[in-house]
Parts: C-alpha cells; sequence; structure tokens
C-alpha cells in the first residue's frame, strides 16, 4: 500500500494519536504549538520545511517503542530526528501536516564505556563531541570527526552512515560501529549492543539499519569503536598544481606513513579564498596562489618527533619531485586548529557569498583528478562565469564539488536557471567514472529519485523488497532513501 493510502486513514485520527502519546510522554514532551514545532520541522540547510501533527520527545528506548507502537496503531508515519544537521532532508516531515517527528535529543546518556574492549555505548540522542570528550577522559580516541560534530547526534550519524575527516585510516561510521539496539515499525526493540569485533552467526542486521535513515527502524542506542589515543598529531599544509598531483601526494603519503595518515584533505584555491574574503582573520596561508591545497595530518603512538620526522622526510621528497611546491607544518595545537578552521570554514563561507549548488559525491580515488578536470570544463560551458567551490576527502574518494554562481549574478537566479542542468551534468559524470551521488550525507529527500535512476533494476527491486519486508505499512520515514513498492 502507497503512502497516500495511509494518509487519507490517518487523518481522523491524529488528535486521538496525539492524546494516546501524552498519556505516554507526557503532555510537556508532545509538541504541537508551532512556535514549539518550528525548530524541527525546517533542515539545516532551510531548503525543507514540512508540517507535523506533533513533534514527540521520549525519554527511553522503552517510550520510543511505545510511540511506534501507537503510531502503527493510528497509521501515523514517524521521522525520526537527532541534531537536525542533515544535509538532505531526511529528517525533515512532509508538507501534510500528518506525520509525526520523533526527535530522539532526550536519549542522551552514556551508558558505559569500557577500556580494555575500547569500545563505548551509548544513546542516539548523544552528541558527537561529547562522545570525543568522553573518550579523551579515557585516554581514547573515537574517530569521528566533522564540521557538525558540536551539535549533530550518532544517532544521526549512523542514519546517514556519516563520513568526516578520519575516514582514510578510521573508516565511516559503519567501521566504527559494533551494535546497535532499534525500534522496529512493529515497536519491538531488538537488542544488538553486541560489543564484538567477530559474531558470524546469521545476517548482518547492523549494517542493514546503518545508513537507512531511519525506513527501516529507529536507532536508539550503539556500541561503538575506541582506537587508543595518539601520543602526538602533526598537520601540515602542501600547494600542489593540480588534482593528479595530490593523488601523486596521496600515494607517496601513503608510502612513507602508513597507517600514521590519518587526515588527507583536498581544498581548491577558490574556496581557501572564499574563507579569507568572508573570514578576514583566517589568512591564506601560503605567499603565492596554488591551484590545490592538501590538508594533512599524522597520528603518531611513538612520539611527536617520530611525526615530525616523518614529515620532513615526506615533504623533502615530494617537493624534491616537483609534486608539492610550497608546505608548511604547524608548529603547534593553535597553529594545528587554525589549518582545520580554514577546511571547516569553506561551507561557511560558501553560505556568506549566496545560495549554491552543493554535490556529495564519491568517485575512485584514482578518477578524481580526471572528474575534477572533466567536469569543471562542461559546467564551464553551460555556465560560463560559475565558480567551482571544490574541496573534501581525497584520501576516501568523496568530494564536495559544489557551484557558485558568477560574481555579480544573483544566487538565487543562477539556481533557478542552472541547478537542474548542473545536477544532471554532475550526475552523469559521476556515473560515468562508477562513482555515487551520495558519498556521506544521505539521499533523504534531496537525491531519493536521482539515486534510482543510477542503479540497476534489480538493486532497485531488492532495496524495494527490504523496505516492504521490514516496513509493509510504509510508516518509517516514507519518502527517504527508496521510494514505496506500487
Amino acid at each position: 500500500m502507497n503512502a497516500s493510502a495511509h494518509t487519507a486513514t490517518a487523518r481522523p485520527s491524529r488528535s486521538a494519536f496525539v492524546a494516546a502519546c501524552a498519556e505516554v510522554l507526557g503532555a510537556a514532551h508532545v509538541l504541537t504549538d508551532p512556535h514549539d514545532t518550528a525548530p524541527f520541522l525546517t533542515d539545516w540547510r532551510g531548503r525543507y520545511t514540512g508540517e507535523a501533527c506533533a513533534v514527540l520527545l521520549p525519554a527511553n528506548t522503552e517510550q520510543v517503542a511505545a510511540v511506534v507502537r501507537l503510531a502503527r496503531e493510528y497509521r501515523v508515519a514517524t521521522v525520526p530526528q537527532g541534531g537536525n544537521t542533515g544535509l538532505a532532508g531526511g529528517a525533515t516531515p512532509d508538507a501534510s501536516g500528518l506525520q509525526a517527528v520523533v526527535s530522539l535529543k532526550r536519549l542522551n546518556r552514556i551508558r558505559g564505556v569500557d577500556p580494555h574492549n575500547n569500545t563505548i555505548t551509548v544513546e542516539a540522542g548523544v552528541v558527537l563531541a561529547e562522545i570525543q570528550a568522553r573518550a579523551a577522559a579515557e585516554q581514547r580516541l573515537f574517530a569521528l570527526s566533522l564540521a557538525a560534530e558540536g551539535s549533530c547526534t550518532i544517532g544521526g550519524n549512523l542514519s546517514t552512515n556519516a563520513g568526516g575527516t578520519g575516514v582514510l585510516r578510521y573508516g565511516n561510521t559503519r567501521e566504527l560501529c559494533l551494535g546497535l539496539e532499534v525500534v522496529t515499525p512493529h515497536g519491538e526493540i531488538w537488542d544488538g549492543l553486541r560489543a564484538l569485533r567477530k559474531d558470524n552467526t546469521g545476517y548482518d542486521l547492523r549494517d542493514l539499519y546503518i545508513g537507512a535513515e531511519g525506513t527501516l527502524g529507529i536507532i536508539t542506542a550503539a556500541v561503538m569503536k575506541l582506537h587508543p589515543a595518539p601520543v602526538a598529531q602533526v598537520t601540515a599544509l602542501a600547494g600542489l598544481a593540480s588534482p593528479h598531483a595530490a593523488l601523486d601526494f596521496l600515494a607517496m603519503a601513503q608510502r612513507h606513513a602508513g597507517a600514521l595518515l590519518t587526515g588527507f584533505e583536498l581544498m581548491s584555491d577558490f574556496s581557501l579564498r572564499l574563507v579569507g574574503r568572508h573570514f578576514g582573520q583566517m589568512r591564506y596561508p601560503f605567499a603565492e596562489p596554488h591551484a590545490q591545497t592538501v590538508l594533512l595530518e599524522l597520528s603518531d603512538s611513538e612520539s611527536e618527533a617520530h611525526a615530525r620526522t616523518l614529515f620532513e622526510r615526506l615533504m623533502e621528497e615530494a617537493i624534491e619531485a616537483g609534486i608539492v611546491e610550497d608546505a608548511v607544518v604547524a608548529e603547534n595545537l593553535a597553529q594545528s586548529r587554525a589549518f582545520w578552521d580554514l577546511r571547516e570554514h569553506i561551507p561557511l563561507a560558501q553560505a556568506e557569498e549566496g545560495l549554491n549548488i552543493k554535490q556529495d559525491i564519491s568517485v575512485p580515488i584514482s578518477s578524481i583528478g580526471r572528474f575534477i578536470e572533466e567536469t569543471d570544463a562542461l559546467i564551464a560551458q553551460a555556465a560560463p562565469g560559475a565558480r567551482m567551490v571544490t574541496f573534501g576527502h581525497l584520501g576516501d574518494g568523496n568530494l564536495h564539488y559544489n557551484v557558485q554562481a558568477p560574481e555579480g549574478v544573483d544566487p538565487q537566479a543562477f539556481l533557478a536557471g542552472y541547478q537542474k542542468r548542473i545536477n544532471a551534468l554532475v550526475y552523469e559524470q559521476v556515473h560515468a567514472h562508477r562513482g555515487s551521488i551520495s558519498a556521506e550525507h544521505g539521499l533523504g529527500q534531496l537525491k531519493v529519485n536521482e539515486a534510482m535512476r543510477y542503479k540497476s533494476p534489480v538493486e532497485v527491486r531488492l532495496m524495494q523488497t527490504i523496505k516492504a519486508a521490514l516496513d509493509p505499512e510504509n510508516l518509517m520515514n516514507p519518502g527517504k532513501v527508496v521510494p514505496a513498492r506500487d
């Protein structure tokens, strides 16, 4: 049955559903006043705004399960939400006013840390930075790190399989998770909080829920991996002539540093110029311009001296080979933080510059140079004067490949005239390079239809079959990730 059929059935009973939820959660935790619900109904970028019959704030897993059972009884679709920092509209309800947002912000306990097992068990509403801090207090590292870490929650990170800056060494969120607790579409609780690195006893349900954006169930808690805290972290910026040189530099850095190489970020010249334009305190790091800048970081378990020696050897060889044109190594923690601030302020500078066309794509690492050159040329033909803001995690093939309006052109008018054309062009290029149109931001409602275009009929049917089997009434975040089967 499709979503519209449920919508028609749900309309007469939504007030009864809200009243029933108030009995379970307490009236103070069932929000219906527009002033109270507004922060939950618009996505972080302001691209999507929906309506909801209520915003529900359960305090624990049992209350989440009770809410889901009520939603099934009253045929109300639920939209789970964490920190509401998503970039694809995956946590925003539709415009019908018949869906209910289930905010997990009150599920914010760290249930325990096991230093010997190198694990931490956390509820879905725990903010990412809090997990990092708790790990650090135990002389451990929680390796997931991204710009929104002060407000995003681990449930949202898991639901979108977030990447971040440490993927090169530690992997995506999926690789950092050992076990999950999930409320199923039937309101049952699956306790999969196993802190095991080996468990070969059947289908991997954990991986099924990670990246599903709440369409198969609601993640309420997780067991996450920790790592020994590095003794030293050394950061550097390197100026290069092209993305091809950056790939050669990556290969050289991996040969010199191996697993010590934990960050390798690519930033175009215009990306850094944009940061300097809108954040004057952040100066361009080199005396001369370079087409590309790489931010790289080594995390060493031996000593800072050992890491710096590696860096010196790497930079000397790279400069002698003509791969790196100029380089600067951070002398202290403050300078290292300043280097990362340059990288993390690129999206903020874009926002200050005006509306832009954002792409979160991945291609095989070896294809990045060709992808950028080819696609830049095609966009220059399609939208003369468009400015390319290209940056991302070169070490894992993930690019934030963004297009800013030409200088002096109204950004809103530029998007209206060029967004569909540029999106189609970029997606075709990604497909030609056997890449993905969503690398770490998820599909949400932004890219669900486009993603299905580039999947084989077999893959689409498999995804729809899984969705229909686990959520036959299509009440779990409908319209996201995969279209409902007719």
